[in-house]
């Protein structure tokens, strides 16, 4: 594949919808938090919206209520989906297609992300979204 098929294929526009937290609201759920989170990812992950890659940014729609969070590629330092100690297996579901997509961002520090999950199945499409997010930060000039 060369430059400029990766450079399209990073740009263009991609959408989904999210719950997302922060690793610093994650470890404030309490052992109550983390049993609800078995019946429904919401009682953890309290943010809500439209995620889009849309050529030079990537938007958390409503990320605080009305307010989006946009970050640039300059904004987000590292990508990748895996479970952790702030979000494990046992709540991701036994599949790898239950592991979060955390960003490691410089405006809000660490993001957990669950991307078009499907509630019964435990599936979201974090690991598309990660491959998606990658291309796009290896398409900015100079990476």
């Amino acid at each position: 594949m060369d430059m400029d098929t990766k450079r399209t294929e990073a740009t263009r526009r991609t959408r989904g919808d999210y719950v997302g937290a922060t690793a610093d609201e994650l470890r404030a759920k309490t052992g109550a938090d983390r049993v609800s989170a078995g019946v429904s990812q919401k009682v953890l992950f309290q943010r809500r919206g439209t995620i889009t890659l849309d050529g030079d940014r990537l938007v958390l729609g409503q990320w605080n209520g009305s307010t989006d969070l946009t970050l640039r590629r300059a904004d987000i330092t590292a990508v990748g989906t895996r479970f952790t100690k702030l979000y494990g297996r046992f709540l991701g579901g036994l599949l790898n297609a239950g592991k979060p997509l955390i960003l490691d961002t410089t405006t809000v520090g660490q993001v957990y992300l669950l991307i078009d999950r499907k509630e019964f199945m435990e599936t979201t499409r974090d690991r598309e979204w990660e491959r998606h997010i990658t291309a796009w930060l290896a398409a900015e000039p100079g990476r």
